[in-house]
């Protein structure tokens, strides 16, 4: 049988570290899962591999994409599919590795079959994002299912109209929706997870937000807020992210630089909790700890009667 080992764990943990070393321990190749490294215009923001750790193994779905291409899960799920098929044809071991959640689900379970969009609620909903703003729609799907809406992207307008229009459709919540996986696949999967104490999960990404100030997020989030002010870029959805979002107040001088800094940290924060609310409701995530996860994960895999 052939094997995907899913690595996952809240923002800042150290899931790159540990998929490189067991990508190398068993010769073989990474998927990333993580939504916001497919853009290569945001490599520091979003704290993708670095040269250095690309070329330590073969990463997929890095950079690929431009932040002006629009790219659903359904797209992920189909290419991400296609190439684990591919590479399962050379390589026994698949490592994936990412902290959006449902890009791992959707490619470990499969996607639910969900009814199209449909036009008269996404225009309602479109009608109430640019008149009330966002977070008149975090206030709605927050209503209509509080279950989803401490996991998804809450910044992401185009996760929110999706979900709400589902509910509406449906007349059941999207978690109920999403709940049970259609497609069967032909790998087996075995998920590991990184933890760590809160305390320290969150120091953290504290100085990983500075770490990523000094490699030169100012500038980089410079480019993606120039855009942001052009006709093509004021409605894409990758530019509402953490760490750009914030720096885009600055810029426009509604925050101070202070303020925007500690923001970006509080919003990583927050994600960071929305993941561990997440995994903490999965069943088969194999844990080990972020002090030693590399060994921790070999001894895993040898106690699971896994080949090391």
């Amino acid at each position: 049988m052939k094997t995907l080992i899913s690595i996952v764990g809240t923002t800042g943990i150290g899931k790159t570290k540990l998929a490189i070393d067991l990508a190398r321990h068993f010769s073989t190749e990474i998927i990333s899962c993580d939504s916001r490294q497919f853009f290569k215009e945001m490599p520091i923001g979003t704290a993708a591999p670095s040269k250095e750790e690309l070329a330590l193994a073969k990463h997929h779905f890095i950079g690929q994409l431009s932040v002006k291409d629009y790219y659903s899960i359904g797209q992920f799920e189909r290419d991400a599919a296609e190439t684990l098929d591919n590479l399962f044809k050379k390589h026994d071991t698949i490592i994936m590795a990412g902290g959006s959640m449902m890009y791992e689900k959707a490619l470990i379970e499969g996607l639910n079959d969900l009814p199209e969009a449909n036009a008269k609620n996404q225009q309602k909903l479109d009608i109430i994002w640019k008149e009330e703003g966002i977070e008149k729609l975090q206030e709605i799907l927050k209503e209509l299912d509080p279950e989803y809406f401490e996991n998804v992207d809450i910044h992401n307008q185009r996760r929110l109209l999706r979900a709400i229009d589902i509910i509406w459709q449906t007349g059941k919540t999207y978690t109920e929706n999403i709940s049970v996986s259609t497609s069967s696949r032909n790998f087996k999967t075995i998920r590991i997870g990184i933890e760590a104490p809160r305390e320290m999960i969150y120091e953290r990404i504290n100085l990983r937000v500075d770490k990523m100030l000094e490699q030169g997020l100012l500038d980089e989030a410079k480019e993606m807020y120039l855009l942001k002010k052009t006709d093509i870029g004021k409605d894409l959805v990758s530019l509402n992210t953490v760490g750009y979002t914030e720096l885009f107040n600055y810029f426009d001088g509604i925050w101070d630089y202070d303020f925007a800094v500690s923001e970006i940290k509080k919003n990583s924060r927050r994600f960071a909790k929305r993941q561990l609310t997440w995994y903490r409701k999965e069943e088969n995530i194999n844990w080990v700890n972020y002090q030693n996860p590399f060994e921790e994960s070999l001894s895993l895999l040898q106690n699971l009667k896994f080949e090391v």
